[in-house]
């Protein structure tokens, strides 16, 4: 197979690994920067131009659209699909994994565990939205942020509201949602190639730090999901109409609450706390659809 990766850098763990991955199973790599891409529209001729001539002969393509740059990446991998490319997570899939909003939204429609979630444009009554949840403390998202960035936790009804009218102050959207406290600042990953979940691993904040994202310092381990946990990330996978996810999760009294469906989960991680090649797992993905 001919197969494109789509990443603005091929030095980047994930990106390395599913090359090598694929190398080793002697398939054709090229590693594209989605964001160098020209896109070119005529009657039943999609074309994609990059660094001097056209995209051809792929049989697939793997998008890495990093969060920023959502909205140019998703147009790349809609133009592969046009070009009859197999992409490995499709363009709707990836603008609805974007949207936190909306994932949340077709989770609970889909009767996935959530924690009880709030969201109100510029809320002019904090306290009523504070009461809602449940009171503080509570965990307030801008619904832009990634990696942990723009997650505050309240620990009070006074800061929450603070925090409130200072985010909208700045006119930046916020979600709220009920702090799950016996779930100890840690949370699951589980990721999910194609319907099976391929490996596991549990996710501890730092001290005195309740967010668990490894990009800000906390450490992984291996775990073995229990079957409501399994059952609830692949139903969550399904919902979000993705093939390939990360789906994070909080082990709480009434059982996993999904925080996030990622549609473009990082290899680093859950590769060195399991062990697993989940790269391969992801290429076979590839093979068996195309």
């Amino acid at each position: 197979m001919k197969i494109a990766i789509l990443s603005r850098n091929s030095n980047l763990y994930s990106t390395s690994r599913l090359v090598e991955a694929a190398e080793k199973r002697k398939h054709e790599v090229h590693v594209i920067d989605h964001t160098k891409c020209s896109i070119e529209l005529e009657k039943k001729k999609p074309k994609l131009y990059y660094k001097g001539s056209y995209l051809e002969g792929f049989d697939a393509v793997i998008p890495r659209i990093g969060a920023s740059v959502t909205f140019f990446g998703t147009a790349v991998v809609r133009q592969f699909e046009m070009m009859k490319v197999f992409t490995a997570t499709e363009s709707q899939a990836l603008m609805r994994s974007r949207d936190k909003l909306r994932s949340l939204q077709l989770l609970a429609r889909a009767g996935v565990g959530l924690p009880k979630t709030v969201f109100t444009n510029y809320t002019k009554d904090p306290e009523h939205l504070i009461e809602t949840i449940g009171g503080a403390p509570l965990v307030l998202k801008l619904l832009e942020g990634t990696q942990g960035l723009g997650v505050v936790l309240a620990e009070t009804k006074n800061a929450a509201t603070s925090v409130i009218e200072a985010f909208n102050g700045l006119g930046a959207r916020v979600i709220a949602q009920e702090f799950i406290k016996e779930a100890g600042g840690a949370d699951i990953r589980a990721f999910v190639v194609d319907g099976k979940i391929v490996g596991a691993m549990k996710r501890q904040g730092k001290e005195g730090e309740f967010r668990s994202n490894l990009h800000r310092g906390g450490s992984a381990s291996i775990i073995e999901l229990s079957e409501e946990e399994e059952y609830t990330a692949l139903k969550a996978t399904k919902a979000m109409g993705l093939a390939i996810a990360g789906v994070d999760m909080l082990q709480s009294s009434t059982g996993p609450l999904v925080l996030e469906v990622n549609s473009s989960p990082g290899l680093e991680g859950i590769e060195s706390a399991t062990q697993k090649d989940i790269a391969k797992e992801i290429i076979r993905y590839l093979e068996l659809n195309v």
